[in-house]
């Protein structure tokens, strides 16, 4: 564990914004950086605890003292950081993006796509921790839904729903548009992730971004 720390790990573990009371101490701290490696790098099923307390460098028992089970520490890493880190992003950068008046709904998605590129650099293993779990965890989707998706979908509809009565856009449910607008989306960031590290020199990202908006844009014309 010797990288850096992304900043919504330091800022959890610091306990910046619930007080001082919070702090981690250092066996926590070693604990929670540990788990977000292993969860991120294997998954949640393919984690273990002793795993995870012997990369903390503490015995496995130092982990349930601190956490029931291995779902708890999981919990205590996701929800946190989507209260006080994913969500009030979201509803901040939403609201810089929709403070411009886009002419064409590819302006705004490009505007959203460039604004959410630096935050997932920066916080790599929380983005893919909520991808691989929330799935598989019906608590997780639930605070997802509530915290982060309510948010999105109250900014989304007003732009669609601009372009819609402007006769821009197919007349689609909203919540359609939304999903495939984001399905498309997330499968360029994935693919981003995973293959720009590993193949950089076969990456083109502006072709890739603008592809991926044309594909969109096609599919939702009028």
């Amino acid at each position: 564990m010797t990288d850096p720390l992304e900043p919504w790990m330091e800022e959890l573990i610091q306990g910046n914004e619930a007080g001082a009371e919070h702090k981690m101490t250092e066996k926590q701290a070693r604990i929670f950086e540990a788990a977000i490696e292993i969860f991120a790098e294997k998954g949640y099923a393919g984690s273990s605890t002793s795993e995870i307390a012997q990369r903390a460098g503490v015995a496995e028992g130092t982990i349930f003292r601190h956490y029931k089970t291995k779902k708890d520490l999981l919990i205590s890493i996701v929800t946190p950081a989507m209260v006080r880190m994913l969500a009030p992003f979201v509803i901040r950068e939403f609201r810089e993006v929709l403070k411009t008046d886009y002419d064409r709904f590819d302006q705004f998605l490009r505007a959203l796509i460039e604004n959410r590129i630096l935050f997932l650099q920066q916080n790599r293993s929380l983005f893919k921790i909520i991808v691989q779990e929330i799935p598989f965890h019906p608590d997780l989707q639930h605070q997802f839904q509530k915290l982060v998706f309510a948010q999105v979908k109250v900014h989304f509809e007003k732009v669609v729903d601009k372009f819609k009565a402007e006769g821009k856009m197919v007349d689609l449910p909203t919540m359609t548009i939304l999903r495939l607008s984001a399905s498309t989306i997330i499968g360029y960031i994935l693919a981003r992730s995973i293959v720009s590290d590993k193949e950089s020199s076969t990456w083109d990202d502006e072709l890739e971004r603008e592809a991926t908006i044309n594909f969109i844009m096609k599919g939702l014309a009028p």
